[in-house]
């Protein structure tokens, strides 16, 4: 097992509360010439991989699309294989994840959810509710959109504080940083709300072939960025405390301070 650690990603501290659109499993399964079912199993192997250097690396949050609400538009069988595949997952992989540490949450709405499914995800969320080595959040019949709307639905309140808790997991930590696979260079409709400050790393590989070295490279970029904002200076404009003996307004000082 490596031992690689966190700070070896690069400058700075690396990012705790991370998310991940894992885009490409069609992609990869058409270019081997197989089944695009297939490719979805190959990227829930790489899901299962890339947790466990997760939890190795420091990362305290893991959110993962894992199933749209755009997703119920592709054809019925590649539909049906997915939904099958999930249950499957989640009914084999629980019980490892709980030995582990890890907290199992899945956001989106429920409802649309076959009862097979829904069932198991309760039963993963209530099994590993007090686990803490790492929340692992699936994001299962989610449209951001969609949540922003049932939130407004819910919302009786006044501020972004009392708005945060009408959402499906307030308890989730806005994510520092968003991974994106599969060389798209977009959200799509992937939590606008949380992602209002988060950094934005997008790369080519397909989710099958994201290693372990890829997810380096990613918090490696955000903790460069993040060094290069905490050494930044920000240019303040004082008020002059007086006035010049020609009777114009003195001069503005000029002063650098951390950001």
């Amino acid at each position: 097992m490596s031992t690689t650690s966190a700070e070896d990603c690069g400058p700075g501290r690396t990012a705790r509360y991370v998310a991940i659109i894992t885009d490409g499993n069609g992609r990869w399964a058409q270019s081997r010439g197989l089944p695009v079912n297939d490719g979805h199993h190959a990227g829930a192997d790489t899901l299962k991989a890339r947790l466990r250097d997760a939890v190795e690396l420091g990362i305290e949050e893991l959110t993962v699309y894992s199933f749209s609400t755009e997703n119920w538009a592709r054809p019925a069988e590649e539909v049906q294989g997915l939904i099958s595949m999930l249950a499957q997952r989640i009914a084999r992989e629980t019980p490892g994840l709980h030995r582990a540490g890890v907290r199992m949450r899945f956001i989106g709405r429920r409802e649309g959810a076959p009862r097979e499914l829904a069932e198991q995800m309760y039963r993963s969320e209530a099994l590993t509710a007090g686990n803490r080595l790492l929340s692992l959040f699936i994001a299962f019949n989610y449209g951001g959109r969609a949540e922003i709307l049932d939130a407004a639905r819910r919302f009786r309140g006044s501020t972004e504080e009392e708005f945060r808790h009408c959402l499906y997991a307030p308890d989730m930590h806005d994510p520092e940083v968003i991974i994106r696979t599969g060389g798209e260079r977009r959200l799509s409709n992937y939590l606008p709300w949380q992602a209002a400050y988060s950094e934005l790393v997008f790369r080519d590989e397909l989710w099958p072939d994201f290693t372990r070295e890829d997810l380096m490279a990613c918090l490696a970029e955000f903790n460069g960025r993040a060094h290069r904002l905490s050494l930044g200076t920000r240019l303040i404009v004082t008020r002059p405390r007086g006035w010049r003996r020609d009777g114009r307004p003195a001069a503005a000082t000029r002063t650098n301070h951390p950001v």
